[in-house]
């Protein structure tokens, strides 16, 4: 079974992106049981995102898509519900585009996970890492590429926020996507990412009920 993990490069003027440098270590914790990992990192632009998330279903041939970003108000890792039809830049992209609040599609106001939230939550806490669905995956790029996983494909597919962890120092991002918080500082490590995101993806197998190759 193949599973697409995909992360984002960095943005808001961060020199890393938790979620960029999460998804290119699972493959030193791949899970032993046969699923293949491919992975892609999607620029921060609301022009690119979606379709760069597209190309890399039809260049991978994926199984199922998990797709990660970084939530700069959050202290553990969150399984996204619902993807909103709505998108809204309240910061620049990395091409210096902003976008007003607007509908990302013609079509309903939300679309839910083909993908439990809660058995991914429930997977990254048993691998010793807090985890916590959440209902709100904000109206950033996040949102966008969950809603293009959900709306544009088939596949099981899930959106996990993680916090934004910085080899130094803080993150000063947070409120493009929870903006009543602060950003927030959380005790994970790179590695603890990696380890949650592994956990996922066996769950995401386990989940999608597909037996490996």
């Amino acid at each position: 079974m193949k599973i697409l993990v995909t992360g984002f490069e960095p943005f808001g003027g961060e020199t890393e992106n938790a979620s960029g440098v999460a998804v290119d270590m699972p493959r030193e914790f791949a899970p032993s049981d046969g699923v293949c990992i491919a992975t892609a990192i999607l620029p921060v632009t609301w022009p690119g995102a979606g379709p760069a998330l597209l190309r890399a279903v039809e260049e991978h041939r994926p199984d199922a898509v998990v797709a990660v970003g970084e939530a700069g108000g959050r202290t553990a890792v969150t399984p996204e519900r619902w993807a909103r039809n709505l998108g809204h830049g309240r910061i620049p992209d990395n091409d210096g585009g902003v976008r007003d609040a607007a509908p990302l599609a013609e079509g309903p106001e939300r679309l839910e996970s083909r993908i439990d939230p809660s058995a991914l939550a429930h997977a990254v806490r048993d691998a010793g890492i807090p985890a916590e669905v959440s209902d709100d995956a904000g109206a950033f790029l996040c949102n966008a590429v969950f809603w293009t996983a959900l709306h544009r494909t088939d596949l099981p597919a899930a959106f996990i926020h993680v916090p934004a962890v910085r080899s130094r120092g803080s993150a000063g991002i947070g409120a493009e996507t929870d903006p009543d918080h602060t950003p927030a500082d959380s005790a994970l490590s790179f590695d603890d990412l990696a380890h949650a995101l592994a956990a996922a993806v066996h769950a995401v197998a386990l989940e999608s009920g597909s037996q490996p190759a």
